[in-house]
């Protein structure tokens, strides 16, 4: 008999008998960033799974979709593949239906109107026959199985059809599968309300869906907090970043495509993150910012917008902005592991991204005065937090004359990483996940049952 990798089963679509099985969705590219860690170590590990692309196409040509492609025992493919071409457009119309965008646009009362007339029975019928399709692919046809199925946080307020993955995770546990929410990001926010219309302190709604899973994780206990309200004790898990720990940032070292930009080292190389449209930023002190850093001899900025909704932010359309000569915007094409590589420091609007940077050891100018919160980074690290105007210019004038090393207060960088990067725990991030889904697989009631002792 002719010897046969492991990742060869896989690619012949038949399945290795295998306890361990995971099956993950993944959305966009925020939980393709945070989740390709932990699917690269369960495959390390010697287990196998499908992942399975729920959003647009484009997804597929990702480079770390392409990394996942080439590990043995992952086998990738869009859900478009996966379903039947009438089953695929019913399930993709669905979701357009009872997407939460088109709820908040001018489009409402028309998708009311449908949602009354196409009501939740019918659209029952077509979630159970894609989430039947799905899971008899990855776990056979056995009235139980032994696996654990993956999605990542999903909230109210997510684009993929919170119904549909109901009726996922409801058949999953039905046939014995465990059910986990992993990290698609950070809470790089120290205080709550945060997006446009939020008035009232108290337990946001948003992460009840977290209830539906055996499991949800997070990396530390400022994600936690979120999620308390609506999640059995027994059910949540601090476990750390697998984005940002020490092993998936050697491993991204070695995979990430060539960068298209060139260091210019006799210039102060800036790069100022923007944050969704949903979360209030001060766009008229922005500009000013922006504009008076440009004026500083010897500094060149790329505005990074979001990877989702950039479009919509004004910054990246003014005139004002895009006339400058050492201004720039990075278009969805620029990572921001390039972004980051290419940058003597980050200006940060509270993203999580830039948490790769305080790992470097590279300054990050907390601007919290530009937005409604208060940073993750300036609370642990107040020695980032930039206040006020003159905060800006006085930062950027000493990293220009005295550079960029001994920005931080060694101190309070090691208990940020300690705290939001390790979950207060050893840097062994990415093998605490791979033991979760692991006992998650052999038996998800029993293990919850433990857990809660």
């Amino acid at each position: 008999m002719p010897h046969t990798e492991p990742g060869d089963v896989m690619r012949s679509g038949i399945l290795p008998d295998n306890d361990t099985k995971a099956l993950f969705f993944l959305r966009h590219y925020n939980d393709i960033d945070h989740i390709t860690p932990v699917i690269f170590k369960w495959a390390e590990s010697g287990h196998i799974c499908d992942v399975v692309l729920i959003g647009k196409d484009n997804a597929c040509s990702d480079y770390r979709i392409q990394f996942l492609r080439k590990l043995a025992g992952v086998r990738v493919a869009h859900i478009r593949e996966l379903l039947p071409p009438l089953d695929f457009m019913l399930w993709r119309l669905q979701t357009l239906l009872m997407s939460p965008g088109l709820r908040r646009s001018w489009l409402n009362p028309v998708i009311n109107r449908l949602v009354q007339i196409y009501g939740r029975e019918k659209r029952q019928h077509i979630w159970r026959k894609t989430a039947h399709r799905l899971l008899e692919r990855s776990f056979g046809k056995s009235a139980t199985a032994t696996g654990v199925v993956i999605f990542d946080w999903i909230t109210r307020n997510s684009p993929v059809c919170i119904e549909w993955v109901e009726m996922v995770v409801t058949m999953a546990r039905a046939t014995g599968l465990g059910t986990v929410s992993l990290p698609h990001g950070d809470s790089p926010h120290a205080n709550q309300l945060i997006r446009h219309h939020e008035w009232k302190l108290e337990p946001d709604s948003m992460y009840s869906a977290g209830g539906i899973f055996d499991k949800v994780v997070v990396p530390n206990e400022l994600c936690a907090v979120r999620f308390r309200p609506f999640v059995p004790a027994q059910s949540l898990a601090v476990l750390g970043s697998p984005r940002y720990c020490s092993e998936w940032l050697a491993v991204l070292a070695e995979l990430q495509l060539p960068s298209p930009l060139v260091r210019a080292e006799n210039r102060l190389k800036l790069v100022l993150f923007l944050r969704k449209s949903d979360f209030t930023t001060f766009w008229e002190e922005v500009s000013e910012v922006v504009q008076m850093i440009a004026a500083f001899p010897n500094v060149e900025i790329i505005i990074k917008p979001h990877t989702r909704g950039g479009w919509r932010q004004p910054l990246t359309r003014a005139a004002a902005i895009t006339r400058l000569p050492n201004v720039s915007v990075a278009g969805d094409e620029m990572h921001s592991i390039h972004l980051l590589n290419w940058a003597d420091a980050v200006i940060d609007l509270a993203t999580s991204v830039v948490y790769e940077a305080v790992k470097a050891g590279k300054p990050v100018l907390a601007a919290d005065y530009l937005h409604a919160g208060r940073s993750t980074i300036a609370g642990f690290m107040p020695e980032t937090e930039l206040r006020c105007r003159d905060d800006v210019y006085q930062k950027i004038a000493e990293l220009l004359s005295s550079g960029c090393d001994s920005f931080y207060v060694e101190e309070h960088r090691q208990r940020f990483l300690r705290e939001i990067i390790n979950g207060s725990s050893d840097d062994n991030v990415l093998s605490r996940y791979v033991t979760l889904l692991e006992d998650s697989c052999r038996d998800p009631a029993i293990q919850q049952s433990t857990d809660g002792k």
